[in-house]
């Protein structure tokens, strides 16, 4: 491929400086893309940018990555603009009526673009584009950037997730030799696990825009909410035999999205491909990547009224330069000058259309305000007692998200769970949000039922709906709700008595677990009990906690119990005496001690770097119980005689193909360990003779007849494929929960399933905890052809063996840590099963 320099002399591009201001090849002593540059070096550029140009591009660091790397926005203006930067920040928030004043918001006010570089590490082109872009954009020199910047600000980002992009950069620069190889069977295009893909917790930051599980997300969403852009960009790159795309996107396209934002869509994608016309460069538009999933950076922008996008270069793992299926070597600098084109030609666009595109954004506000889109105008969640609305609402705080306590009242509307209308009471603790808000968009694609799909090719799950997610009951009301408080309802304070018995903790949300995994830490002894019991006028379920004198003599237990329940916002009730008024004595068997768990995860080759970071997540930053993360083969070498329990998260695991490892394992579980595995280890374990079987979905045809559903048409081969298709849907499980693994949860319990695959029920040795029984569908795309054998079968199991016990799930119940109502279903399967 020709390397050819951008926008084929539109931009005047010159080599020499003004004053000390320097371009990247200057600064760096290396044309970019000739070489990877670290990060550290992309950020002292950015600062010599700062430094240099003072009038036109000011640098802040707005958070840290988990390893230290500092995460910049560099705010790009006119010199004008820029000594007036922050009344411009502030009328754009007026124009999205997010501010706390009243004041008329200017609508003779520059565009502001947004461009968000190398959220996915391996994808490593962006970064190395985005110092070219900002050189150009304040390059004195370049006559048509100043020009744009006159009605135009830019914001640029140049690396979302730097501790990928230099696991990625570090390791491509120690397998490198002096001179590249091509070749794609070459080493330095075999990334080793888990790739730079991720950030350091192996999570994908590209989905985590809504859910800001992640320290990055946090940080960004953060400042971006203090501006609000009106266009945004999100820089990737895709497989190396890929043409580059760019907008418009694929449907399906969400239904919020206004005739605008699809419109400007195309007006961008059409100056694009003048460029790309002009130098001959391959691309392709409305294909693959679709406007759906609310988590992404493009639709999360999108849902907040700007023009998001997704542009994709070819170039994955293709380092330096690599070959593709046409014979062409693709290298980093044509990859760079791809994405350069891209980006300023979305700021030329923009500029050219900037006095529309900030009327077209006042009136997406506007209209938000005023004719909300959607069946329901808010939504009452229940509060259930347990922690599950306190996460809800921090979820909606991170995202600004407007939301109150409803006021005691009668409503009617359609509850969530049996998708019936009916009458209901808001109650003290009740939560209500409603949709006339600057926010509203968003809320309706986070609450609603049923999501509007146009089109069933598309690209990620299709089910999020919160009251699921969070395991909470909801109703959705045609009417505004007035009746709200911003004063948090005063609950009657529960002392504790220091002269008690036993403390307890009921077992009822992510804070008991929290609670649990530090008293275990400290070496606290503590008891749950299997089945109900009442101690004076409080009630406790069963898998309630007990941390009794008796059992931990010798230590403060007041002021350590206390001490982690303030720390982990957990309620602590005294106990009098161990004699209960109803339900079993603490001395039954009924109320069992909790051995602390050893717990392996292991980690490696043939294992879902996402699942598994998923997991170290989870024990890691929320849970705060010790993890040991190991490859199997030292787990099967020496951790069998240390651990007792093995999680394995999604993947293919080699000792399951081994009979001699194999039988080692199952003998491991025998004689007291414990296995949870989650996806498609289960389906591996089914295949390896472990006692739980894939249940047969196929359709059984009539002998003797013709089976014309067997003929198919070429192009229509990828709709075919669709009807077995399960990119995420929420179905209903009946939950039996007076098994310790559905402890803390009603008799139901909402699963996120994207597969196909389905479990026998268990005959003997083994217990159906989760089964998904006829017509338990409740949202999101299902193929035509895999959702009708979608029932009578088991998705949450445990069996039993031996001494030991294995944990099944098939679906993943933490899944990218947004899923919140499943984190209890992996603490039970942890804690309390198999004691």
């Amino acid at each position: 491929m020709r390397r050819l320099i951008c926008l084929a002399g539109v931009l005047l591009v010159v080599s020499g400086t003004h004053a000390q201001l320097k371009s990247p090849e200057a600064f760096l002593g290396y044309k970019v893309g000739t070489h990877y540059t670290p990060h550290y070096r992309i950020v002292q550029y950015f600062q010599h940018l700062a430094k240099e140009a003072p009038q036109q591009l000011k640098l802040e660091q707005y958070g840290e990555t988990n390893e230290g790397r500092p995460l910049l926005l560099a705010t790009i203006a006119s010199t004008q603009n820029m000594s007036n930067i922050e009344a411009i920040r502030t009328n754009n928030l007026r124009l999205a009526n997010s501010t706390r004043d009243k004041a008329a918001p200017n609508e003779n006010a520059p565009a502001i673009v947004w461009l968000s570089y190398n959220v996915h590490g391996n994808e490593t082109s962006s970064s190395e584009a985005a110092m070219l872009t900002a050189y150009e954009l304040v390059n004195p020199s370049n006559s048509r950037s100043q020009q744009w910047l006159q009605n135009t600000v830019v914001l640029i980002d140049p690396c979302l997730n730097p501790d990928g992009r230099d696991r990625y950069v570090n390791w491509y620069t120690t397998v490198i030799g002096q001179t590249i190889n091509p070749e794609p069977i070459a080493r330095e295009h075999r990334e080793p696990w888990p790739g730079g893909r991720s950030n350091h917790y192996n999570f994908d930051l590209n989905r985590d825009w809504a859910w800001q599980t992640q320290k990055e997300s946090q940080h960004r969403l953060k400042v971006y909410n203090t501006w609000l852009p009106q266009v945004h960009v999100d820089f990737h790159e895709q497989g190396v035999n890929e043409p580059y795309y760019f907008a418009p996107a694929a449907e399906p396209f969400h239904e919020v999205i206004t005739p605008w934002q699809r419109e400007f869509q195309t007006m961008i994608g059409k100056n694009h491909a003048r460029y790309f016309d002009k130098e001959g460069w391959l691309y392709f538009t409305k294909e693959r990547f679709d406007l759906f999933y609310p988590s992404y950076g493009d639709t999360y922008p999108t849902y907040h009224g700007a023009i998001g996008m997704t542009y994709e270069q070819g170039g994955i793992r293709a380092g330096l330069g690599i070959i593709n299926e046409d014979g062409d070597t693709l290298t980093l600098v044509d990859r760079v000058q791809h994405h350069f084109t891209t980006g300023i030609s979305t700021v030329e666009i923009t500029s050219q259309h900037a006095a529309r595109v900030v009327k077209e954004f006042r009136n997406y506000f506007t209209n938000v305000l005023a004719k909300p889109a959607g069946e329901f105008k808010s939504w009452v969640i229940k509060n259930d007692g347990t922690d599950r609305v306190s996460r809800l609402t921090s979820l909606l705080d991170k995202n600004l998200v407007d939301w109150s306590y409803a006021s005691s009242a009668s409503y009617s509307g359609l509850n969530y769970f049996t998708g019936k209308s009916e009458s209901f009471k808001a109650e003290p603790g009740d939560i209500v949000i409603n949709l006339n808000q600057p926010k509203g968009n968003f809320v309706k694609v986070l609450f609603e039922r049923n999501s509007a799909i146009t089109d069933s090719a598309t690209y990620d799950i299709t089910a999020w709906s919160m009251p699921y997610v969070y395991g909470l009951k909801a109703y959705g009301v045609t009417n505004f709700i007035t009746a709200t408080t911003k004063t948090t309802p005063a609950f009657k304070d529960i002392a504790v008595d220091p002269n008690a018995y036993a403390y307890a903790i009921k077992w009822d949300g992510l804070n008991s677990a929290k609670f649990l995994a530090a008293a275990l830490k400290k070496g606290l002894k503590v008891r749950f009990t299997q089945q109900p019991f009442q101690s004076g006028n409080q009630n406790f379920e069963k898998g309630s906690l007990l941390v009794t004198k008796a059992a931990n003599s010798g230590k403060d237990i007041l002021k350590e119990v206390q001490q982690i329940a303030a720390e982990t916002q957990s309620q602590l009730y005294s106990i009098p005496s161990g004699f209960v008024d109803k339900g079993y004595d603490f001395g039954s068997s009924n109320v069992r001690i909790i051995n602390a768990p050893k717990v392996a995860l292991l980690a490696g080759e043939n294992i879902s770097s996402l699942g598994f970071g998923e997991l170290w997540h989870f024990f890691d930053t929320q849970l705060k119980y010790p993890v040991t993360v190991m490859s199997a083969n030292d787990f099967i070498r020496e951790g069998m005689n240390t651990y007792d329990v093995l999680i394995l998260a999604d993947g293919s695991y080699d000792f399951f193909n081994k009979k001699e490892l194999n039988d080692d394992l199952k003998a491991w579980v025998r004689r007291g360990g414990k296995i949870i595995a989650l996806e498609n280890a289960v389906a591996q374990m089914a295949r390896a003779d472990w006692g739980i079987k894939m249940k047969d979905g196929e359709d059984k045809k009539s002998e003797g007849k013709s089976d014309y559903s067997v003929l198919r048409k070429f192009e229509n081969r990828e709709r075919d494929w669709l009807k077995n298709s399960m990119p995420g849907s929420i179905f209903r499980l009946e939950l039996d929960n007076t098994h310790p693994l559905g402890f803390g949860y009603p008799d139901y319990y909402y699963s996120l399933k994207q597969d196909g695959n389905l479990y026998e029920f268990f005959k003997e040795d083994g217990w159906n905890v989760g089964v998904i029984k006829r017509d338990n569908y409740v949202s999101g795309f299902a193929g035509s052809d895999i959702r009708p054998k979608l029932n009578d079968a088991l998705l949450i199991g445990a069996q039993d063996m031996g001494r030991g016990q294995v944990i099944y799930f098939a679906d993943n119940p933490i899944f990218r840590s947004f899923w919140e109502n499943g984190k209890l279903l992996l603490c039970n399967a942890l804690f309390l099963t198999g004691q």
